[in-house]
């Protein structure tokens, strides 16, 4: 079988079973691993699905995450803008802090008005933000450029943050359920993982449409979380679960 016949008919069985692994198109093509990679490889070039960790699955599954930086920052502004308000008003004089590249981290660095600061980013965006803000001073991460969402990732950048212990990281997260936090792309995630491992306090932003959402790539349990902010109060379930796990969720009052 041809490599674009494969396509057709793993892109067939995504609109099917919506996730395909690389062991699944090995088993129903009797194709190697590597011949299974690139088929996928080739699929995503043409934008016909998104590869995750071990497989793929089709784009519609998680429109909003494949949008670019700016258009996410239209999404829900007015929630992010309440979130990232709540957000900086936790930050004190002196604080060193981590931010992340997500959106709705961008709104806590917007609204930040401290006397003094010491910010760890690898977000281009956030970066300039805060050029502006006398008595803050940036760390701006080093890595690979992920040039449409405008941020840096990599192993170098996971291994230069293993050096800073900072008060607070403000983390964006693609979707919160039982399972913990979850993003779509493996890189993300284990950068974030990492942010999170190197602060005393761990601050999740994330607005109503991000609970009960399970992204391919969990990064991070529950109970590695101390705070969510949001902007209002999750289902009965949800608070108790977040509860349980001593997370306290703080909404606009």
């Amino acid at each position: 079988m041809y490599q674009e016949e494969r396509m057709i008919q793993i892109v067939d069985y995504l609109k099917l079973h919506k996730r395909i692994s690389v062991d699944d198109i090995c088993e129903i093509f009797n194709v190697s691993r590597d011949t299974a990679r690139r088929d996928l490889v080739k699929l995503e070039e043409h934008q016909k699905i998104i590869r995750t960790r071990g497989g793929a699955l089709l784009p519609s599954l998680h429109h909003d995450s494949l949008r670019s930086y700016n258009e996410r920052l239209l999404t829900l502004s007015k929630e992010k803008q309440v979130i990232g308000q709540l957000a900086a008003s936790m930050i004190r004089n002196k604080d060193r802090i981590i931010l992340d590249s997500s959106t709705t981290v961008q709104a806590c660095a917007e609204k930040l008005n401290v006397q003094e600061c010491s910010v760890i980013t690898n977000s281009i965006n956030q970066a300039d933000v805060l050029s502006g803000k006398d008595g803050v001073s940036i760390h701006l991460l080093g890595g690979r450029l992920q040039k449409e969402h405008r941020y840096v990732y990599g192993s170098s950048v996971i291994a230069t943050l293993s050096h800073y212990f900072v008060d607070k990281a403000f983390i964006g997260v693609g979707g919160i359920t039982d399972h913990g936090l979850s993003v779509i792309y493996e890189e993300d995630g284990m950068l974030m993982h990492q942010m999170m491992k190197q602060a005393d306090q761990v601050i999740v932003l994330a607005d109503h449409s991000k609970f009960g959402r399970n992204f391919p790539y969990r990064f991070a349990g529950l109970s590695e979380v101390n705070i969510v902010i949001t902007d209002r109060l999750p289902d009965p379930d949800m608070l108790e679960l977040l509860q349980r796990h001593d997370i306290e969720v703080i909404v606009p009052s």
